[in-house]
């Protein structure tokens, strides 16, 4: 599929993907669009896999797609759920900890089905909760 033909596809039947591979570039304008359709940058992980090395390790790097956002920065305002998901990607993916990016997914998981919400992904009928206390949630939830 051409990057022009998935951007439009993203948009008009976003359910028939569940992973998209390619490049770096396309990937990068691809992920920002994919976002939206979450409502926020700041609920999507990524992984930029490489060849697996000689122990069978997919060589990677996991960071959230958003930015480092440094308009927001100290405001206790920024969603910390990509980057824990990404950080549940590095489990998985490069160290076989199937079990524990299991348990990771479904805190996040448990803590959005209370209604809990960061700035961004507020709606009515949710609670706002900050950066700090969104991670506290995630993190009680493991415990």
């Amino acid at each position: 599929m051409l990057a022009d033909n998935c951007a439009m596809q993203l948009l008009r039947y976003p359910k028939q993907f569940d992973v998209i591979v390619t490049d770096n570039l396309f990937g990068d304008m691809l992920s920002d669009q994919a976002s939206m359709l979450t409502g926020s940058l700041g609920l999507l992980p990524s992984a930029s896999l490489g060849a697996k090395n000689k122990e069978g390790k997919a060589r990677a790097m996991y960071e959230p797609i958003h930015g480092s956002a440094p308009d927001i920065a100290g405001k206790g305002i920024a969603n910390p759920i990509a980057t824990i998901l990404s950080f549940a990607m590095a489990l998985r993916y490069s160290l076989d900890l199937d079990k524990e990016a299991d348990a990771l997914e479904k805190a996040v998981q448990s803590v959005l089905d209370e209604g809990l919400r960061t700035k961004d992904i507020l709606s009515k009928g949710t609670k706002e909760v900050s950066t700090s206390k969104m991670g506290d949630a995630i993190i009680s939830k493991l415990q």
